[in-house]
């Protein structure tokens, strides 16, 4: 992958940090981060596992007029510690030489749900488990060193991880998290089809996603934050795309033609991919932000995470089995 930005840094800069930036919600976060007029220009990385279109994502980005900072893309596979590594190690490097602008803000965007084939990581984890929360959980980990004052960690959820939001997938089913990484569900899954099941770990894995945030949160030094944030329902982002074909065509090809209709008679939490990457943005972006952490953001709104969420024991046995399994062999 080509790893040289696009232009000249600007004076004065910050770079974020942007997992599967490349579409999607990442992408349409990407392109309003670089329109922000709040501050100084942002200079983008697009950390993403498909080289060919991290690049045409970048092309894109960088062909209108306008934009006020840089994108460049580097390559990240979140279902491989080895390359989370590796990414962390070349991105701090390049901070230290001044190649890159300083950090100051990292998205945790990237996601998979696996229908209704388990799959592997690298490094033996269930992919909905190891890529949603340990990848994200090492990177940032990886990063905190080089993120500098203020500086932003934003996590993206999801409303699925709350049975309260009645969201049409099924609630998680915790389990302690050595058995969620080996793709054990708790004992609400006992009698799940593969379909359900499927659905299960996702919704499985953003509760992970929060928990991680609050722990997070409590852990960072004064001038950094971290926040969860959950983008709604996205019609055509491709996140089924390991669904059976009906659901696939349903996702793609139908539902985003049925926002308003959708927000009506479902939730006036959907959303186009627009509207939430606006609202990812300013999280990163907005001055109102400056010292709000350890929250949960539906859209623009601040809201209560489900009751389940605020379990502070089990986030933090999350924090000390995720430090032990992403740990050096």
């Amino acid at each position: 992958m080509d790893h040289r930005p696009i232009g000249n840094a600007p004076t004065g800069s910050r770079t974020v940090v942007i997992t599967g930036g490349n579409t999607g919600l990442g992408f349409a976060c990407a392109n309003a981060i670089l329109e922000s007029p709040h501050g100084a220009p942002w200079h983008v990385v697009l950390a993403c596992r498909d080289e060919g279109r991290a690049q045409a994502a970048v092309d894109q980005l960088t062909s209108g007029a306008g934009v006020a900072g840089q994108v460049e893309a580097m390559s990240l596979d979140l279902a491989s510690l080895a390359s989370v590594r590796a990414f962390a190690a070349e991105l701090t490097k390049r901070l230290s030489t001044g190649t890159t602008p300083p950090l100051h803000a990292v998205v945790c965007n990237a996601g998979v749900n696996s229908g209704t084939r388990p799959t592997a990581t690298a490094d033996g984890f269930e992919s909905t488990f190891g890529v949603n929360h340990l990848g994200h959980f090492l990177l940032i980990n990886e990063l905190l060193p080089a993120l500098q004052s203020p500086a932003r960690v934003v996590v993206v959820a999801s409303g699925v991880h709350d049975p309260a939001q009645k969201s049409g997938v099924p609630a998680p089913a915790w389990n302690d998290p050595a058995g969620l990484a080996s793709g054990q569900l708790g004992p609400a899954a006992a009698s799940d089809n593969s379909l359900v099941s499927g659905q299960r770990r996702y919704s499985t894995s953003k509760l992970a996603n929060v928990y991680f945030t609050y722990a997070l949160a409590r852990r960072l030094p004064p001038g950094v934050t971290a926040n969860a944030f959950d983008p709604g329902l996205m019609p055509g982002t491709g996140l089924m795309r390991e669904a059976p074909a009906p659901f696939r065509f349903v996702a793609n090809r139908i539902l985003p033609h049925a926002i308003p209709l959708l927000r009506r008679v479902y939730s006036p939490n959907v959303h186009t991919v627009q509207e939430s990457g606006d609202a990812l943005a300013r999280l990163v972006t907005d001055p109102e932000q400056d010292a709000t952490t350890g929250r949960y953001f539906e859209g623009r709104r601040q809201i209560r995470s489900s009751d389940e969420s605020y379990n502070d024991e089990r986030a933090e046995e999350l924090w000390t089995a995720s430090m032990a399994l992403t740990a050096r062999p």
